[in-house]
């Protein structure tokens, strides 16, 4: 995979300069255009309109159907963000950090079989489907990830780095018997991923200090007696700016709408459908560059989940396991990977937002395994 590939959960291998390889099923980038009229928001919905050569529009009309009871709290945020947005304070852009060498792990703990590598690693065509002894793997790798990602949010504090906040947050995995996924990932040097602002994901963690204000989504995966479990959220650093507030809520309800609808027999497109109709109504941005993904006792494997308005085929499994982990930019913007190979952030300095669970889909609906 490249460093423009879609599974954002956890970092991507670099690939030769000049290559652009997407990691995204055969079909045709979607673009999508949301019109809302900002002095009535009911007048916003969204429906789906026919594919249009080499892109895809969708149409805006009618009606609130879609927002399952809380149009009223979703006109008041509109309200509030218009008022608060003028107000946000301009930054300085993100910028490279001196990156410190990766962390050791004690030779007894057990390392994924890609560690050693520093290759390009294939996306196994395989659906993680599993029995109960490998649900009960799922479920302990995943409460550790969650744990450890409860943890690194304590930490984020202004003049705090992103390398400190790595460091214990490798110490606290290793402590645990469990190896930190991301870390010899494809090279990748550290054992977190830290974005900061505009970095949309695959943010190195180095001597970057935190400041007021800022905010920066941490993504923690482990790997635990054989199984991986991926989670990340986006933090406030110390007080921000109602806007900033109001994305980050966006953001999370967005994911836990695309969680909403899984279950055994649904379509997968149904996930990106759900986030599409929510993020364009708050006008917000899907980021389409980055997709979740099968995981297991595979970090990454298919299916991969479009986070974006999609008409993909393909249908659910009771007993899969998969992460959703949709990222929004508050502005429509494209995305730009640094020389490591690794950090990509938007091109105009938009700030965006994650949210990551791994789900196990049931008979009846879903099960959140990253939650606590």
């Amino acid at each position: 995979m490249s460093p423009g590939a879609s599974c954002s959960g956890v970092p991507v291998p670099p690939r030769p300069a000049g290559t652009h390889t997407f990691l995204l099923p055969a079909a045709p980038p979607f673009v999508s255009k949301f019109t809302i009229n900002r002095r009535d928001p009911r007048t916003a919905s969204s429906c789906f309109g026919k594919a249009i050569t080499p892109k895809r529009c969708f149409v805006v009309a009618g009606g609130l159907t879609w927002v399952d009871g809380v149009e009223e709290e979703l006109m008041e945020l509109q309200k509030t963000q218009e008022q608060s947005s003028g107000k946000l304070k301009k930054r300085a852009p993100l910028r490279r950090g001196k990156v410190y060498p990766q962390l050791p792990v004690p030779e007894h703990i057990p390392r994924p079989s890609y560690v050693g590598a520093n290759i390009p690693q294939e996306l196994p065509a395989v659906r993680q489907i599993h029995n109960a002894e490998g649900i009960a793997g799922m479920r302990a790798a995943c409460k550790l990830a969650a744990r450890v990602l409860d943890f690194a949010g304590t930490l984020v504090k202004p003049s705090v780095t992103t390398n400190e906040i790595d460091r214990a947050v490798h110490h606290m995995i290793v402590e645990a018997g469990a190896y930190p996924s991301p870390l010899g990932y494809g090279g990748f040097p550290k054992s977190i991923c830290t974005s900061v602002n505009e970095c949309v994901c695959h943010g190195l963690p180095d001597s970057t200090q935190l400041q007021n204000g800022d905010i920066i989504n941490i993504d923690v995966n482990v790997f635990l007696n054989g199984y991986h479990g991926g989670t990340s959220r986006t933090f406030v650093c110390g007080e921000a700016d109602e806007s900033i507030k109001h994305f980050l809520k966006a953001a999370e309800e967005c994911s836990e709408k695309g969680i909403s609808v899984c279950r055994d027999g649904v379509n997968y497109r149904k996930i990106g459908k759900k986030i599409s109709k929510l993020a364009y109504f708050y006008g917000y941005h899907v980021v389409e560059r980055f997709v979740g993904h099968g995981i297991g006792t595979m970090l990454h494997s298919e299916p991969l989940i479009l986070h974006h308005a999609n008409e993909n085929s393909g249908r659910m499994v009771e007993g899969q396991t998969f992460t959703i982990e949709p990222i929004l930019t508050m502005d429509k913007a494209e995305c730009v990977t640094w020389e490591n190979g690794w950090t990509t952030v938007t091109a105009d300095g938009s700030w965006a937002a994650q949210f990551e669970h791994t789900v196990l889909v049931t008979r009846t609906g879903v099960e959140i395994l990253t939650k606590l």
